[in-house]
């Protein structure tokens, strides 16, 4: 036996490796296949990544790629068995206990429809989806094995090169765009959709009315990349395909035609034989040890999300993947309760919520929308310059006429919280501040007043509850609370402890012009080949 592997009979390379062979099954979602093993207590590991997200699943492709054997764990399920219906994932319309992280009673974004609460009852299971409430904000996070890829809309954003200074201005540019966003957009199979094709199906008939509107106003729109296989959507369309953005399928997971990480660079990942996966493992702590090297102490859940056993390994090197969220929150908690006293004052700073607010207009009559709506948004409409405002045309797919044009904003703002310890809970607050949002209401409405006053049409009051017009209590874009360059250097070591790296969203400092999902893939395609290169 290795002197750093506690596996008696097998060595830590050849457990890693079978084990990642049966995830590479898992993780393109066929069924009948086996399910990784999951890393057993007093394991030793060369690199363990703490989450399965967007940095996590490059950063063990890129090592992985390399040579080295990589742990993933992962809080949520590997979601890679049908329930009951036949389905892996529920539609948007129709949640059920797969929908929802540990809660009781949805929380849907769109709350109320024609004035009547929509959000129900559901027993308490590992779902897919976390809208996690901080005092004046609920935060949505996706939860399994592909992170927020299994729960977006799959758009695919680069930002603008002029504004990319103002998201991380320690970076250089050139190489971004000349390096970095290429090979992320490549490997997560952004495509744009076939223009002709989108301009005649009944399914876009809501991005074409947005973008006759935004036209009209005399804004600027584009079509925006998505990672949707526009063949498989094509062939739902055409009825030769089981439907899934043609069925609703996007809020709370995608049966088929997205290609979230589980089908891109985690497959790959997987493919190397040097991957293995722990599904429902929760880390609590990262402690150093003796010889450079760190203890990790991981709770196992159940799908009720109780806590069945506790588990500790250790790690040559620990890369936190959590998530915005995740991973501000459990650094926050270890430099305040004196596990991790050297990380230095910027943890849990510079936290913000991507300017997101969300607004629907009531249409005419002879404008209609669409009763058959594509879940995955194509167009942008782009008033950055003037009014500080990027907002996607966006489904509401309920089945029926609505006479709405739905949008998300992304917005200009500085607004920035902080995540704090709190002794007397046992828990992490945030200091974020509802009032803060009419920054981004304000910059929306640069696009959406000039709309309504042109078309002479009226917001929707009765989507988000309480006649409001903006629902201003939520964001789908978490980034920030351990800022590159300020708690972490250049290429997301953390300050203080060597051997310790953030790589996901917790690095962009609050705000990205766009949806952020393409720049957290660049970014950490960067920031891992150089520490591949210098680190190990």
């Amino acid at each position: 036996m290795s002197p750093r592997s506690s596996l008696p009979d097998v060595s830590r390379r050849t457990f890693l490796a079978g084990a990642g062979a049966a995830l590479g099954a898992t993780a393109l979602g066929l069924p009948g296949t086996a399910t990784a093993a999951a890393i057993p207590n007093g394991a030793s590991v060369p690199v363990l990544v703490i989450g399965t997200g967007y940095g996590g699943a490059v950063t063990a492709l890129r090592l992985a790629q390399a040579g080295i054997d990589v742990q993933l764990v992962e809080m949520g399920m590997a979601w890679d068995t049908p329930g009951s219906d036949g389905k892996i994932f529920p539609t948007s319309s129709a949640p059920d206990q797969r929908s929802y992280w540990l809660r009781t009673r949805t929380k849907q974004p769109v709350s109320n429809f024609f004035g009547f609460p929509i959000d129900k009852d559901i027993p308490r299971y590992t779902g897919v989806l976390d809208a996690e409430e901080f005092a004046g904000i609920t935060v949505y996070q996706g939860r399994g094995v592909g992170g927020g890829s299994l729960v977006n809309g799959g758009m695919a954003v680069t930002p603008r090169r002029d504004l990319f200074n103002q998201v991380l201005p320690t970076v250089d540019a050139n190489e971004m765009y000349d390096v970095y966003y290429p090979r992320a957009n490549a490997a997560l199979g952004a495509k744009l959709v076939d223009p002709a094709w989108w301009g005649s199906t009944p399914a876009y008939q809501y991005s074409r009315v947005g973008k006759k509107h935004a036209e009209r106003s005399g804004f600027p729109w584009r079509f925006v990349p998505t990672v949707y296989d526009w063949d498989y959507m094509k062939a739902e369309a055409a009825g030769t395909a089981t439907k899934s953005a043609l069925a609703g399928e996007v809020l709370y997971g995608n049966n088929h035609g997205k290609l979230s990480l589980q089908k891109t660079y985690l497959a790959q990942a997987a493919a190397t034989g040097r991957v293995n996966i722990s599904t429902l493992h929760r880390v609590t702590s990262v402690r150093p040890v003796s010889g450079g090297r760190y203890a990790v102490v991981l709770e196992v859940l159940n799908t009720s999300g109780t806590v069945t056993a506790t588990k500790e390994v250790t790690a040559d090197k620990v890369f936190f993947a959590g998530g915005s969220v995740g991973t501000s929150k459990l650094l926050t908690k270890l430099k305040a309760t004196g596990v991790l006293p050297a990380l230095n004052g910027e943890i849990g700073k510079g936290w913000g919520d991507n300017g997101n607010v969300m607004c629907g207009r009531a249409n005419h009559m002879w404008d209609p929308t669409g009763s058959l709506q594509s879940t995955i948004p194509t167009i942008g409409i782009d008033n950055w310059d003037a009014g500080g405002a990027f907002a996607e045309v966006a489904p509401l797919p309920v089945g029926i006429e609505t006479y709405a044009s739905m949008y998300l904003s992304i917005t200009r703002t500085n607004q920035r919280a902080s995540f704090s310890w709190n002794p007397s809970t046992g828990k992490v607050d945030l200091s974020w501040q509802t009032s803060w949002k009419q920054t981004s209401i304000t910059a929306a409405k640069s696009i959406f007043d000039k709309i309504n006053s042109k078309e002479g049409t009226i917001y929707r009051t009765d989507l988000f509850g309480g006649y409001k017009i903006w629902n201003d209590t939520l964001t789908y874009h978490p980034l920030g609370g351990a800022v590159l360059g300020k708690a972490t250097d250049n290429y997301g070591r953390l300050h203080g402890y060597p051997g310790l790296y953030v790589v996901d969203g917790a690095l962009i400092p609050g705000a990205a012009t766009v949806n952020p999902f393409v720049t957290i893939t660049a970014l950490a395609e960067r920031n891992i080949e150089k520490i591949r290169a210098t680190d190990f």
